[in-house]
């Protein structure tokens, strides 16, 4: 897709604050911040949302949760501990049409969210 924001920092096209990258998904710092830490993790393959996931997919959805404790480490809230969140479209409050997790910490998360 090649008007994707996402796609275009996948490729380098648009610059980020890298956390992490492997092979198939990149990590970066969000700008516009919900909490002191506030990271996404996208996979380099494009894929909409959760409803667009396939079967393929699994191995991707996989890595990007083992990926995660990795990248809490990185932000130092692996022990104080975080959120991780995936919004799926319009009214789940994905405004990004590529699949992403947020991941969240650096202070005490109230639940619900405000």
């Amino acid at each position: 897709m090649e008007e994707c924001i996402f796609c275009k920092i996948a490729k380098g096209e648009i610059p980020c604050k890298k956390v992490y990258e492997d092979d198939k998904v990149l990590s970066f710092e969000d700008i516009n911040p919900k909490a002191p830490v506030h990271v996404l993790v996208i996979p380099k393959k494009h894929i909409e949302s959760l409803n667009d996931l396939s079967e393929e997919d699994s191995y991707i959805m996989g890595h990007m949760m083992l990926v995660i404790k990795e990248i809490a480490k990185k932000v130092n809230i692996h022990d104080s501990g975080y959120r991780v969140a995936i919004n799926c479209g319009k009214d789940g409050g994905q405004e990004v049409p590529h699949l992403h997790l947020h991941i969240l910490g650096g202070k005490s998360l109230n639940w619900p969210p405000g």
